[in-house]
């Protein structure tokens, strides 16, 4: 994947601290709305970053943005320099993993500063819907037996390998977000841009269908330790 340099958005700049800093990050963007993730870091809407840089430019905004440098400042301006901070914090967050970043550009494209009204609802995968209706009954059954004294060995032993498929589906699914399909919406024309933005939501759902089943199977089966998935919730 080809990855964008960064470069610090001109307009709207003010002194402060050395060199200038982050208050542009309040500045109002086009029709008077507010900058965007992208916007603080001077980026287009594009997947292919250069995390290197992003980290190296955070660093840069941030140390021009302390209150070491503002001390002075009346408390209007201190509020500001904060919420610019804030602000700065949440856009690094954003973008700086590539599965939030597709995540923050969905919202982005639908008009959504939030994850609240979301239209992408979980999905199971086509090619697994069998294995899912299996699943769910194993589940059902486990529900079942955990009133009446917990699953069989044999019971544990089926649905900890459903549970495995399910969890290299999934990184098969995260591969396809962050290769192909990144690649495709930073490739696409703008006319192309609703069909790529309609194939990471498919992508998502899906993601978050899996995401959810994994987790039942693990409370199901007891298991105490957080899975590799159950820690990715965001």
């Amino acid at each position: 994947m080809r990855h964008v340099v960064l470069g610090v958005a001109r307009a709207g700049t003010t002194r402060n601290g050395p060199g200038g800093g982050p208050v542009r990050i309040l500045r109002r963007g086009v029709k008077g709305r507010a900058v965007d993730h992208f916007e603080v870091f001077g980026l287009p809407r594009r997947l292919g970053i250069d995390t290197a840089e992003l980290q190296r430019k955070f660093y840069e905004l941030s140390r021009r943005g302390h209150p070491d440098f503002h001390q002075g400042e009346t408390p209007e301006r201190q509020a500001e320099i904060l919420e610019a901070s804030a602000r700065l914090n949440a856009a690094y967050r954003a973008l700086r993993d590539p599965l939030a970043r597709i995540e923050y550009l969905v919202r982005l494209e639908e008009g959504r500063n939030t994850r609240e009204g979301a239209t992408v609802k979980p999905k199971a995968p086509p090619e697994l819907l069998e294995e899912m209706f299996e699943i769910q009954e194993a589940l059902q059954e486990a529900k079942s037996a955990g009133q009446s004294g917990g699953l069989d060995a044999g019971a544990k032993e089926t649905l900890a390998a459903q549970r495995d498929r399910l969890r290299e589906r999934y990184e098969q699914e995260e591969s396809r977000l962050r290769g192909p399909l990144s690649q495709a919406w930073d490739a696409a024309a703008v006319a192309e841009r609703a069909e790529a933005l309609k194939a990471f939501k498919d992508s998502l759902a899906v993601r978050a269908y899996l995401r959810t089943v994994i987790d039942d199977i693990d409370e199901a089966l007891g298991t105490s330790q957080e899975s590799h998935v159950s820690h990715r919730r965001h």
